[in-house]
């Protein structure tokens, strides 16, 4: 038995398909099926049930897995342990970081963080927050960074920071007037959005639920970007609403667009450190979660008249 052949029949557990596990694994399918079936004959019993379509695992291939997947979790921390030493931090640091995060909290820290550990490679992969979830339950990611609860069991969590939502308003737009919003200006039917699965476009719904009599808007745009729902602001275009990082550094510069507060309470977003392996928690995790604290503006470190959006 070997940690390759249970790597395999987790793929194939996974993906339901032979081939697809094989291409998903960087192998060819005969080299996987050949020793799906060593480590059955070893074992003496089926683990899938090849007759179906999709495949599936017999009874005892399902306990066998389940054991597969723990022991693989198990051996990564061996290389985790040797790697990640309490007086010393080497190796590579994989995380996931959704995309109305990544490109306004990296730019904060990333400098410190190598300064300090410049024998940890990090590598970030921008990804929603069911991706990031996902990857961190299959241990593909070191450690995630969301701005929404889990409730996964196996998920560790260390909050960030919170950081309130402010309005970005063309030129024209009725609000523009208002020397602050509040939640009941927002409707719904005028408001950018993010496409669906990005847990920002999600919070800024649940703000809009309790308004009554949307109209639909004339023009529907759906992207995983908040740059450009900017930029439609910024061509005298209804409004969206961003996370305070997004505007920060230009709050005082912008002249396309007009930035709006809200008054209390202020509408927030809650972001939390997120990790699966509990025996990073002194070394790799804690340095990186200070560097990302100790880089945050003081803004973000105020909760007073804050009201979290989740």
């Amino acid at each position: 038995m070997t940690l390759t052949q249970l790597s395999y029949i987790i793929a194939v557990d996974k993906y339901r398909h032979f081939a697809t596990a094989a291409e998903k694994s960087y192998v060819t399918q005969p080299t996987l099926s050949m020793q799906i079936h060593k480590l059955e004959d070893e074992l003496g019993v089926t683990i899938f049930d090849r007759s179906k379509s999709p495949v599936v695992p017999t009874e005892i291939g399902e306990k066998i897995i389940a054991q597969a997947k723990i022991i693989l979790n198990e051996s990564k921390q061996i290389s985790d342990i040797a790697n990640f030493k309490e007086d010393e931090l080497q190796g590579k640091f994989k995380v996931g970081i959704i995309p109305t995060i990544a490109p306004y909290l990296v730019p904060l820290f990333i400098r410190s963080f190598i300064k300090k550990y410049p024998n940890v490679d990090l590598i970030f992969e921008e990804l929603i927050t069911s991706e990031v979830l996902e990857k961190l339950g299959n241990d593909q990611l070191d450690a995630g960074i969301i701005a929404t609860p889990t409730e996964k069991s196996f998920i560790y969590t260390e909050d960030l920071y919170v950081e309130p939502f402010v309005g970005y308003l063309s030129h024209s737009h009725p609000l523009i007037e208002k020397e602050k919003l509040t939640i009941n200006d927002l409707d719904r039917a005028n408001i950018w959005l993010l496409s669906e699965g990005h847990c920002f476009r999600d919070q800024t719904v649940q703000l809009c639920k309790e308004i009554q009599d949307h109209k639909e808007p004339s023009v529907e745009f759906k992207s995983g970007n908040l740059e450009t729902l900017k930029r439609l602001v910024e061509q005298n275009f209804g409004m969206t609403l961003l996370p305070w990082t997004a505007i920060s550094e230009h709050k005082d510069s912008c002249s396309n667009a007009v930035i709006k507060e809200f008054e209390a309470p202020i509408p927030s977003r809650k972001v939390r450190l997120i990790y699966g392996r509990k025996h990073l928690k002194k070394t790799v995790i804690q340095a990186f979660k200070e560097s990302i604290t100790n880089s945050i503006p003081s803004e973000l470190k105020d909760n007073d008249e804050k009201v979290l959006v989740e």
